[in-house]
């Protein structure tokens, strides 16, 4: 069985369209040549009914007819006349015969005396009319006229009439040059037929019916099971609607059912311009858009669009990225301990023991101090991270001091989310206020809300530039700082404040970043 599908012929599309047009064209030519010829057959057969009753009127209406029926030779005249007429019109035979059918003339002279052998009640009657008869000549369409006297009797009667092989002749003449348009025709459609086929070939890439309906319900389900949104607009339209969207899109981009416009895309998405791996914050999820053009043979003919949900990795790299914060924080003071301790074992050596332990004290002075103010207003590992961050911004020449009266236990953030909180605002703030600047933190009850405020002396973000960082994220850095999550923050804590039903603004005159939550919340 396999081997006789295999050895049966399986044409491409292109192939059996091209085929059913010439197959369509040949019974268009045929059918359409047999309606000519027929109707040609008709068209005839009236001319010979009218020319036939035109000959035998005249010759009926004629004195010299009427004269020569009262002659004593009624053929001696008539036949010459008749004869002429014949020839002059096409005729295959005028009859000129006598009420009781004998006739006076005959194509044939050996006829003439006989009788009549078609219709001729009717004329006797007075009427004028045509028939088909087969008569001594063969099948014929004929007249037949009746003949009065000046007196108006009857007298005679005459019919005109041509063979039915006259008539096929006048026919048969016709058919060459039907036949020659219609091949002329046949050959010019046959030729735009090859045309449209090595186009629709082109097109549907030869495949055959059967590939293109498997190609097709391949291709739906790919759309349908891939993790990935994708959208495929059309250049042709490219306002929309999308020409794909899958099921994956429509969840992620919470789009409606139907036709998708540009529109009904987030803002941040509704361009063409190329993306590569850029985060878009779509109500509460976190996306990584590609989009790139597609381009046909000779031009661009499109766009593709894809998304894929990094939310929950983009919360695991935001706490990561805390606690490798923490941890370079914690390296930095280590080192920075390391130094003075080196001093210290340095000035004992000298014999300057009183300025050593002078020196000592100043140092765990300085840092006891902000450990005993965050004692009661953080969380002992955003203390860490704090005291970490004071030591590392030092080393960069960055002043960072927490607000006197600074309550950072009193929010509705876990632990984790007040290490990612913390460490992407300091971090961002220690960057923006670069060498010799100053960043505070605070943090507290404003009008029954509670605020996390972080201040630098940098020169803030525009407008333009916070809406950025707060849909897509945003950061000056490249390289690594991209990859491990650097300039994500402010659309994390969009995110956050969004699903905990808070904001996030940004002032300028000083720089300020705020976290504002409702008070004992829980998430959405």
């Amino acid at each position: 069985m396999i081997g006789a599908m295999r050895g049966r012929w399986h044409p491409a599309v292109s192939t059996r369209v091209f085929v059913a047009q010439v197959a369509l064209l040949l019974v268009v030519a045929v059918v359409g040549s047999a309606a000519f010829v027929w109707a040609e057959r008709d068209r005839t057969d009236d001319d010979a009914r009218e020319r036939t009753t035109a000959v035998a009127v005249a010759i009926a209406t004629a004195p010299s007819t009427a004269e020569a029926l009262t002659s004593p030779d009624p053929t001696a005249l008539l036949a010459p006349e008749t004869d002429a007429v014949s020839h002059a019109t096409g005729m295959d035979f005028i009859v000129v015969m006598a009420p009781d059918r004998t006739r006076y003339t005959h194509a044939n002279p050996a006829r003439i005396g006989g009788r009549f052998t078609g219709t001729v009640d009717r004329a006797l009657r007075g009427e004028t009319f045509t028939e088909e008869y087969t008569g001594s000549l063969g099948p014929s369409i004929r007249a037949v006229t009746p003949v009065y006297d000046e007196d108006g009797v009857l007298i005679g009667l005459v019919s005109a009439g041509v063979t039915r092989a006259r008539l096929a002749d006048q026919v048969r003449r016709v058919i060459p040059i039907v036949a020659v348009v219609v091949l002329v025709g046949l050959a010019v459609s046959v030729g735009v037929a090859l045309l449209l086929e090595r186009r629709l070939r082109r097109q549907t890439l030869g495949l055959t019916p059967d590939a293109l309906r498997e190609l097709y319900e391949h291709h739906d389900a790919v759309l349908h099971a891939i993790a990935e949104g994708m959208i495929v607009f059309d250049d042709a339209a490219p306002d929309g609607p999308a020409a794909v969207v899958n099921d994956e899109a429509r969840r992620l981009l919470d789009l409606p059912d139907g036709p998708i416009m540009r529109a009904d895309l987030p803002a941040s998405l509704r361009g063409d311009d190329d993306l590569v791996d850029e985060v878009h914050i779509s109500g509460d999820r976190v996306l990584l858009a590609n989009r790139q053009a597609v381009t046909g043979a000779v031009q661009r003919i499109g766009t593709v669009l894809t998304v894929r949900d990094r939310t929950d990795l983009q919360e695991v790299l935001g706490e990561l990225d805390a606690v490798r914060s923490l941890a370079n924080a914690l390296s930095a003071q280590a080192h920075e301990h390391a130094n003075r301790m080196h001093s210290v074992v340095t000035m004992i050596e000298l014999g300057r023991r009183d300025d050593a332990v002078d020196f000592a004290t100043q140092q765990l002075t300085s840092s006891q101090g902000l450990v005993d103010q965050l004692a009661s207003a953080a969380d002992p590992a955003v203390t860490a991270l704090v005291v970490a961050k004071v030591a590392e911004a030092a080393a960069v020449g960055v002043e960072v001091t927490v607000a006197d009266g600074a309550d950072l236990v009193g929010g509705p953030l876990t632990a984790a989310e007040s290490l990612t909180a913390v460490g992407n605002l300091v971090d961002n703030a220690v960057d923006a206020a670069g060498v010799d600047g100053w960043v505070e933190v605070d943090a507290g009850i404003v009008d029954g809300q509670w605020s996390l405020r972080v201040l630098d002396s940098g020169p803030g973000m525009s407008d333009e530039e916070f809406e950025r960082a707060r849909e897509r994220g945003y950061s000056t850095k490249a390289g690594l700082d991209r990859i491990h999550g650097r300039g994500q923050g402010l659309a994390l804590l969009s995110r956050l404040a969004q699903r905990r039903g808070g904001t996030l603004t940004v002032h300028r005159d000083p720089s300020t970043v705020e976290l504002v939550l409702p008070r004992d919340t829980e998430e959405n």
